[in-house]
């Protein structure tokens, strides 16, 4: 699992999109694209961004819900406080082997 959340990680974009998702969760994809390419100038394609969000999303960073006809985006910190808690409190035992 922290090799996922590493790897989710190291795309800009995606840590962008968790910017976005920090700054407001909850976020639709046509949401997520629009902050995208006004706050921060990126043309992705919608299909790149909601791979993006795919990613984020197997790594245990972004949670997914319907409501209606609409996909709302949430932000999940455990993987990112389990990965913290390691260094931060090494006493700890690991949990996820």
């Amino acid at each position: 699992m922290p090799d996922d959340v590493f790897k989710a990680l190291a795309d800009p974009t995606r840590r962008k999109i968790l910017d976005e998702l920090t700054e407001r969760n909850g976020q639709t994809l046509f949401e997520i694209c629009a902050r995208l390419t006004t706050k921060h100038g990126l043309g992705s394609s919608r299909q790149a961004i909601s791979q993006h969000l795919a990613v984020l999303e197997a790594a245990g960073l972004v949670r997914t819900r319907r409501q209606g006809r609409y996909k709302f985006h949430d932000l999940t910190t455990e993987p990112l406080e389990q990965i913290v808690s390691r260094w931060l409190k090494p006493d700890a035992p690991e949990t996820g082997k």
